[in-house]
C-alpha cells in the first residue's frame, strides 16, 4: 500500500462516519498475508482462522488509539504476532516427547485439507515447529514473507542485530534437523 493511500485509510479509520467501510478495506487488504503468517506458526487452519479473527477484533477495538507512528501493516503484524505467541504459549505441552511432536505435526498437516505440501514441506514444518517461538516467528517473517529486519524490529520490538542472530540460529537448527533426518 502506498504511503498516501495508507494516510487516507488512517484518516478514514479515525473518522466515525467512515470507520466501518475503512476497516472492511483494511481487513480485505491484510487478511491473507496475516492469515499465512499466523498459519505458518500454528500449522492448523482453524487455529489460524481463530487467531486472525482475534487479531482483527483487537485492531478494531484499538483503531481509535492508533497514532500512525508505524505503518498499518506493522501495527497489524504486531497484534497478530502477539496473539499467535499467546496462543502458542497456552497450547504448549512440555511433556510431549520430540518424536511425538514430529508425529503430531505430520498428522496435523496431512489431515488438513488446506495443506497441499509434499514430504519435504512436512519436514520443513516439523523443523520450524521445533524452533523456540521467537525464532520461529523471525524465520517465518524472513523466509516466507521476505520481511526486512527493520520492519521485523518494529513488529517484534527487538533490535535488528538480535533478529539477524535469531534468524541465523533458526536456519542452523533447520539445517541440523534435515541433516539428522536424511
Amino acid at each position: 500500500m502506498k504511503a498516501t493511500e495508507e494516510k487516507e485509510l488512517i484518516l478514514q479509520l479515525q473518522d466515525e462516519n467512515s470507520r466501518d467501510a475503512a476497516f472492511t478495506k483494511l481487513v480485505n487488504i491484510y487478511k491473507e498475508p496475516l492469515y499465512w503468517q499466523i498459519r505458518r506458526m500454528v500449522l492448523n487452519h482453524d487455529d489460524a482462522d481463530d487467531i486472525l479473527q482475534n487479531t482483527f477484533i483487537k485492531a478494531w477495538n484499538g483503531i481509535a488509539a492508533f497514532r500512525g507512528e508505524s505503518k498499518l501493516s506493522t501495527w497489524l503484524y504486531r497484534i497478530g504476532t502477539n496473539e499467535t505467541l499467546n496462543f502458542l504459549e497456552r497450547q504448549h505441552h512440555p511433556l510431549i516427547s520430540l518424536d511425538d511432536e514430529e508425529s503430531h505435526v505430520a498428522t496435523t498437516l496431512q489431515s488438513d485439507p488446506h495443506f497441499d505440501g509434499d514430504e519435504t514441506q512436512i519436514q520443513l514444518q516439523q523443523a520450524i515447529n521445533q524452533l523456540p517461538a521467537k525464532q520461529r516467528q523471525v524465520f517465518t517473517l524472513k523466509y516466507y514473507d521476505e520481511m526486512k529486519y527493520e520492519d521485523m524490529s518494529q513488529i517484534l520490538d527487538t533490535s535488528v542485530g538480535a533478529l539477524k542472530a535469531s534468524y541465523h540460529h533458526a536456519v542452523k537448527k533447520i539445517c541440523d534437523f534435515f541433516n539428522h533426518n536424511n
